[in-house]
């Protein structure tokens, strides 16, 4: 919900002036963080066969994390390359539902359109969404985009250049690095609640079960049918806070998990710097 200026707390307004403003020092805050995690994706690039520019390329091109990690790990995992984009578009696909309820809050139009759309990914909606309103919002996420896009690729660059050096990567373990990352990227979902952790297992055994008779990275794709248990489990088994809400505008609060990751992160950053003050 949008928070009036009546409710502003008094200390709030002496330590504007000495202070970023809050989109501003968040979107620099996740851009920067989160990019940094670019250095995995093209070591794990060419660990998966691809060389610096192709993976360059695909952060220009696609920038959004968990799809190419997917892809890299299906064309790693000697999957062919029709198999790891589809799964990489199958993940992708949630940003298109960003791009629903971002479109009311940028009001872009033209080709500007085209262009922000790239950046509507998991970070930009959060910290667009955590902001108290809509002109905070819209600099929250251009400034986030804006940084994360360009750490990202730059990260991207050192991280494929690094490992192409290192010559055969798998003889120094960096076969794991994709692997473990998209791990990474999973693990706070299994955390979450009792319907994630079913849907986890139920896609382990589809995939398990269809490695012995499908294509390599196959597999991989036909495990997100076990999605459909989240959608016939009753309301009562979902995990606290995810139960259902009513649709509408901007002022309503977003169901989504990482969205609401980075809503926690930004509240935790600020209390903490209305805890310290202004610097002396």
């Amino acid at each position: 919900m949008f928070v009036k200026e009546s409710e502003k707390c008094e200390g709030d307004e002496e330590q504007a002036p000495s202070r970023a403003p809050a989109p501003i020092r968040d979107g620099l805050g996740v851009g920067l963080a989160v990019g940094v995690s670019g250095l995995a994706f093209g070591a794990a690039a060419i660990t998966a066969g691809l060389t610096v520019a192709q993976a360059c390329v695909l952060s220009l091109v696609a920038f959004t994390g968990a799809s190419q990690f997917a892809l890299a790990g299906v064309v790693g995992g000697g999957g062919n390359l029709v198999a790891g984009t589809a799964g990489a578009v199958i993940l992708g696909g949630r940003n298109a539902l960003y791009g629903l309820r971002m479109a009311d809050v940028l009001r872009v139009r033209g080709w500007r359109r085209l262009l922000t759309a790239q950046g509507v990914i998991d970070e930009t909606t959060g910290v667009a969404d955590a902001q108290p309103d809509r002109a905070s919002a819209r600099t929250g996420f251009f400034v986030t985009a804006i940084s994360l896009y360009l750490t990202w690729n730059l990260t991207t660059l050192l991280g494929a250049a690094g490992a192409a050096r290192l010559g055969d990567p798998n003889a120094i373990g960096l076969d794991v690095v994709g692997p473990a990352v998209f791990l990474a990227l999973v693990w706070p979902k299994l955390a979450s609640g009792r319907t994630e952790r079913r849907v986890a297992a139920a896609a382990a055994v589809i995939a398990l079960a269809t490695t012995p008779v499908l294509p390599q990275g196959v597999p991989v794709m036909v495990a997100a049918v076990a999605a459909l248990v989240a959608i016939v489990l009753p309301g009562k088994d979902r995990p606290t806070g995810e139960r259902e809400r009513p649709r509408g505008g901007w002022t309503e609060e977003r169901s989504d998990e990482g969205s609401r990751r980075v809503k926690r992160a930004l509240a935790a950053e600020r209390r903490r710097g209305h805890e310290e003050g202004p610097p002396a």
